[in-house]
C-alpha cells in the first residue's frame, strides 16, 4: 500500500481545496481514497472556519471513475464487502445535497463514469475545454448504476440515457451546452475560476448559504405546492436573519 496521501488538503481563507491524489491512477476511485474524500467533505462542512470547498484532482485528470482493479475483491460470494463498498459509494455521492456549504468541482482531463458523477454532484462545476466527460460503462460490460440518480435529475431523459447507453466520452463545451457545467475554460483557468467562484460564495453570511443550498434540495425534489411551502419558510426565516444582523449592528 502506498505511504502517499489519497487527499490533499489545503485552505485558502475560507476555501478549503480538497485534491484527489492519485495522479498515476487518474484519480481512480479505490475504497481508501472514496472513504478519505467522503470524510474530508464532512470535515470542511463542520468546520467553522470553512465556507466553500474546491475539489480537484491532482495532475492530468479529475478521476477516472472507480479503480476496476478492486473489482475482484467485490464477488457474489463476498455479500458483506459488497454490500459495505456500495454504501461507501452511495454515501459519498449523496453528501454533496447533505453539506451545508457549497463545493465547486475543479474538472481537467478524464472525469469518467464515477468521476463524472462525482463532478456533476457537486453545486458548480468549473470544466476545461478540453476535458474528457463521460460514462463508458457499458465498454467494460458494467452497469453506470450509482452515478444515474444525480444525472437523471440534472439532465432530460434523452440525453441522460444517450451519454450512458452510447457510452461516448464528451468535451467540456459539449457538457456546459448539456447544463452539466457552470463555466468552460481553458485547461490552465480551470483552477483559478473554481477559486473564484468559491471565494465569492465563501464571502456570504453562512448561515444564508447553508439556508439557500438546504432550501435549493428540498424544492428540487419537491411538487410545485410543497416547493413553494418550503420556498415560503425559507423567506420566513431569511426575515430573522435580516432582523439579527441589523440588531448586531446598532450594538
Amino acid at each position: 500500500m502506498s505511504s502517499e496521501k489519497h487527499l490533499l488538503i489545503e485552505d485558502h481563507g475560507a476555501v478549503r481545496v480538497l485534491t484527489m491524489n492519485r495522479p498515476e491512477k487518474h484519480n481512480a476511485l479505490n475504497t481508501i481514497l472514496t472513504r478519505e474524500l467522503l470524510e474530508g467533505l464532512r470535515a470542511a462542512d463542520a468546520d467553522p472556519a470553512i465556507n466553500a470547498v474546491v475539489l480537484i484532482g491532482a495532475g492530468k485528470s479529475f478521476c477516472a471513475g472507480a479503480d476496476t482493479t478492486e473489482f475482484s475483491a467485490l464477488l457474489p460470494d463476498a455479500p458483506q464487502a459488497v454490500n459495505a463498498r456500495a454504501d461507501l459509494t452511495t454515501s459519498l455521492h449523496l453528501v454533496f445535497s447533505q453539506m451545508n456549504k457549497p463545493v465547486v468541482a475543479a474538472v481537467r482531463g478524464n472525469a469518467l463514469g464515477g468521476g463524472a458523477g462525482l463532478a456533476i454532484a457537486c453545486d458548480l462545476v468549473v470544466i476545461s475545454e478540453t476535458a474528457r466527460f463521460g460514462y463508458p460503462e457499458l465498454k467494460h460490460g458494467i452497469v453506470a448504476a450509482v452515478v444515474l440518480a444525480n444525472l437523471v435529475r440534472q439532465l432530460g431523459k434523452k440525453q441522460a440515457f444517450e451519454l450512458v447507453s452510447m457510452a461516448e466520452a464528451i468535451n467540456g463545451h459539449e457538457v456546459k451546452a448539456l447544463g452539466l457545467a457552470n463555466r468552460v475554460v481553458p485547461d490552465q483557468d480551470v483552477f483559478d475560476t473554481a477559486m473564484q467562484m468559491a471565494s465569492k460564495m465563501a464571502a456570504w453570511s453562512p448561515l444564508a448559504m447553508a439556508t439557500t443550498k438546504r432550501t435549493f434540495h428540498r424544492a428540487s425534489d419537491l411538487s410545485l405546492g410543497d416547493a413553494l411551502g418550503v420556498g415560503r419558510d425559507a423567506n420566513v426565516m431569511m426575515r430573522g436573519f435580516r432582523s439579527a444582523s441589523s440588531s448586531s449592528e446598532k450594538h
